[in-house]
C-alpha cells in the first residue's frame, strides 16, 4: 500500500537465516513480532531487521490483508474484535513494534497492548513515532481538549511488559516532498511559504535512521554485565521516550538544501511568508470544521512556534550516540523528496 524503498541486497543476505535464528543468550532480544510492516514508517524497520538478521521478525496482519511481505519474515493473521487471536499471535515474541496510521480505529492499539500482557512480551515500543508527545503543552495545542489516549500508562499498569517510545520529529522526505500544509514547498510550482522568516530550527528524521534505530535499540543486551557502566543497555530505556533525529534544520536551511541538489537559484522561486501562529489557527479552525487536513496543518505549523518544542534535539538531548547511529548527508535525503514531490509519489496521511 505504500512505496518500497527495498535495500535488495541485505534482504536477499537475511532471508536465508531471518525466520530461524536459535534461541540465543537471555540477555538478548530475539523474536520481534511489528504491527504495519508494510507501511510508511514500518517498512523502514523490517528492511533494518532483515539487514542485521539477529531477529525472528513475524508481521501482524488483519485478516483477509492482502498486501505482500517481504521474504524472510513470518506472517500471523489476527481479527481485532478476537482478542484471543492477538494474544495467540504474540505469544513467545521478546518485543512488540507498533507503527500504525493516524486514522487507524483508537481502541486498535490499545488491543494490541492488552493482547501482549498476556501473551508475556516484555517489551512494546508503541505508535509514538514522531513529534515530542511527551511535552504537554505541543500535545495539548496540537489536540485541544482531546484526552491523551494513555497508552503508556496502560502498559505500566498491567505490570508486565516496558514501553519505549521513539521521538522522532518530523520525517523529513515525508515532509519536504509532501504537500505545502507540510514544510510549505511546492516543488512542481517552485514555492515556498516561509513561516515567519523561515529561521526556527526544527529536529527531524529520516525513515532509514529511525529503522536503524529501532534494530540497534533492540540488539542492545538487555541489561548490563556486572560492573559495566559504560555501555548502553535496553534497560536504559525502560519506561522512557528514545530521543533521535538526523539533522536540526530551518526552513531557510532546507531551502539552500534544495536550491544546491535542483541547481536552482533563489530567483527561480517565489517567495512568501506567513505568520507561524496563524497558520495554525487556520488548520485548527479548519479541523473543528471537520477538515481532517486542517491537522495537519496546524500540527506542522505549532512544531514551528519560537518555544523550540519540534526541537527535541536541543529540549531533550540525542540518543544517538548510545545508539550508534551514522551520521547522514542532509542533501542525500533532499533530493530523495524531491524526485518524490516531482514525481508524484510522495506518501500522504492515512
Amino acid at each position: 500500500q505504500q512505496h518500497l524503498h527495498p535495500c535488495f541486497h541485505t534482504l536477499n543476505m537475511a532471508q536465508q537465516t531471518s525466520t530461524t535464528l536459535p534461541s540465543g543468550s537471555l540477555n538478548h532480544i530475539k523474536n520481534v513480532a511489528i504491527v504495519g510492516a508494510t507501511g510508511t514508517s514500518g517498512k523502514h524497520i523490517v528492511e533494518a531487521l532483515l539487514a542485521t538478521g539477529k531477529h525472528n521478525i513475524t508481521a501482524i496482519t488483519r485478516e483477509g490483508g492482502t498486501t505482500p511481505m517481504p521474504s524472510g519474515i513470518s506472517v500471523q493473521k489476527v481479527d481485532y474484535s478476537n482478542p484471543s487471536t492477538l494474544v495467540s499471535a504474540l505469544r513467545n515474541q521478546d518485543a512488540l513494534i507498533i507503527t500504525m496510521g493516524v486514522r487507524a480505529p483508537p481502541d486498535q492499539q490499545s488491543k494490541l497492548i492488552q493482547a501482549a500482557a498476556e501473551a508475556g512480551v516484555q517489551w512494546i515500543l508503541p505508535n509514538e513515532f514522531g513529534y515530542d508527545t511527551s511535552n504537554e503543552a505541543l500535545c495539548n495545542d496540537i489536540r485541544p481538549g482531546a484526552q491523551k489516549p494513555g497508552y503508556t500508562s496502560q502498559i505500566e499498569n498491567l505490570g508486565v511488559s516496558k514501553w519505549i517510545g521513539f521521538v522522532c520529529g518530523f520525517w523529513y522526505t515525508f515532509s519536504l516532498g509532501g504537500s505545502p500544509d507540510r514544510f510549505g514547498f511546492d516543488f512542481p510550482n517552485r514555492k515556498v511559504i516561509l513561516f515567519d522568516e523561515g529561521t526556527q530550527p526544527i529536529s527531524v528524521t529520516t525513515f532509514p535512521l529511525v529503522g536503524k534505530g529501532v534494530v540497534n535499540l533492540l540488539s542492545l543486551p538487555i541489561t548490563k554485565s556486572e560492573g559495566e557502566k559504560s555501555t548502553a543497555c535496553l534497560s536504559d530505556f525502560g519506561n522512557r521516550f528514545c530521543f533521535v533525529a538526523s539533522f536540526v534544520v530551518s526552513q531557510k536551511d532546507m531551502l539552500d538544501s534544495v536550491l544546491r541538489v535542483m541547481k536552482t537559484d533563489v530567483k527561480d522561486w517565489t517567495i512568501t511568508k506567513e505568520e507561524t501562529k496563524e497558520r495554525y489557527e487556520r488548520g485548527m479552525t479548519r479541523l473543528r470544521g471537520g477538515d481532517y487536513a486542517g491537522l495537519v496543518l496546524g500540527m506542522y505549523s505549532r512544531n514551528f512556534f519560537p518555544d523550540g518544542s519540534g526541537n527535541h534535539s536541543v529540549t531533550r538531548g540525542l540518543d544517538n550516540e548510545k545508539l550508534g547511529l551514522p551520521k547522514e548527508d542532509l542533501d542525500e535525503f533532499t533530493e530523495v523528496a524531491v524526485k518524490e514531490a516531482l514525481s508524484g509519489t510522495s506518501d500522504s496521511y492515512h
